[in-house]
């Protein structure tokens, strides 16, 4: 079995977005309260595991005989933000993420509720949700048939707009496709990335970068605003909805050239870059190299072919395409890589071709 999420755009009337802003509230308030017990609990016994793993943790409905309003909601939403909790501590107790944060009613909202008894259901420009029964939907694609409803994800962005993630699962057996065709990408600062049989770049347009005069002056406009003034809250959405633009451009661009890259090869070898790690600062997070590589992976994945990462520690950009030789050092500034055997290229197309060469040293031996 498989799993495919497809995104709509919702359009709720106001007596919807009414109880969509309530359920919001209540998921954020049932995780916060939750977490908060488990901090205090955490505290008590944190010097005794065993005493700390025996401690039956809260649920939702412990809550709702205090806080009556809470059975206004969708009680599904309710216990999904308790499942949430869980797999964040869990998360964090794996170390693959740090201790889990309180909700901030000014951030993105979203809940999220599963189908039981036909209580989720795609209908003629609308979809059935819990409490909210018939809510407005741009459909703009068709969920196979044979592709079963299994939950669905309601959010609300910052500019106020809202959006469905119907998650589906499907019988899907991936066919492993033959390796003929295989690149090595090299991650670049200024166009995303070079390729290896050409040393072409993905020419990144840097929205953000093309942005930043605009943003900074409505953000300055804003700045100068009383908080929580009707025109505050005006320029706030001017700035959120720029950010949004933004966002919109650089996802749109990296789908379709993670499509493209898919579509050419058969198996796309890159690094496994800590992006974190690397100090660049607006230049590394307009490029969204991690987004780039998690589109490019589940669309290798659905066509059966593969991303192969290679050890971050290889010397990819030190070392000679053409006769192996590794140079002692390598600066920043060195754009063009000069080898002693005579071999001349582009630094990134240079790295990019050794890292296609570790990614089929590494077939070999798979």
């Amino acid at each position: 079995m498989a799993n495919k999420a497809y995104k709509f755009r919702l359009y709720p009337t106001q007596e919807q977005e009414k109880l969509l802003a309530k359920t919001f509230g209540c998921v954020r308030f049932v995780y916060n309260k939750m977490l908060s017990e488990r901090e205090e609990m955490y505290e008590q016994f944190k010097d005794d595991k065993e005493a700390l793993k025996s401690q039956k943790f809260p649920t939702p409905a412990k809550y709702k005989k205090e806080f009556e309003w809470l059975k206004e909601v969708d009680s599904l939403a309710l216990a999904n933000a308790q499942l949430n909790l869980q797999h964040a501590y869990n998360n964090f107790f794996s170390g693959r993420a740090k201790f889990p944060k309180f909700k901030n009613r000014k951030a993105k909202q979203s809940f999220t509720t599963n189908v039981v008894n036909g209580n989720i259901m795609l209908l003629d420009g609308s979809i059935k949700l819990p409490k909210l029964k018939l809510v407005k939907i741009k459909q703009h694609r068709e969920i196979p048939t044979h592709h079963i409803i299994k939950s669905c994800t309601v959010s609300r962005t910052k500019t106020g707009k809202y959006y469905v993630s119907i998650l589906t699962e499907y019988e899907h057996q991936y066919i492993q496709k033959e390796v003929q065709d295989v690149v090595g990408l090299d991650f670049s600062m200024n166009g995303l990335f070079v390729d290896s049989e050409e040393g072409k770049t993905a020419n990144y347009p840097r929205f953000y970068r093309q942005a930043l005069d605009k943003l900074a002056k409505e953000q300055r406009i804003l700045s100068r605003k009383k908080k929580d003034t009707n025109r505050w809250h005006k320029q706030r959405l001017k700035v959120a909805k720029l950010h949004e633009k933004i966002a919109n451009q650089r996802k749109d661009f990296l789908h379709k050239e993670s499509h493209k890259v898919a579509k050419s090869y058969d198996c796309v070898v890159i690094e496994d870059l800590n992006i974190q790690a690397l100090h660049f600062g607006k230049s590394v997070a307009d490029n969204a190299w991690g987004m780039f590589t998690t589109f490019l992976r589940y669309k290798l994945e659905e066509q059966g072919k593969k991303l192969i990462k290679i050890d971050r520690w290889f010397p990819s950009s030190k070392t000679c395409s053409n006769c192996g030789q590794v140079k002692e050092s390598l600066s920043l500034s060195e754009r063009t890589f000069h080898c002693d055997c005579g071999f001349v290229a582009d630094r990134d197309w240079n790295a990019a071709i050794n890292i296609k060469h570790d990614g089929l040293r590494l077939l070999s031996l798979a």
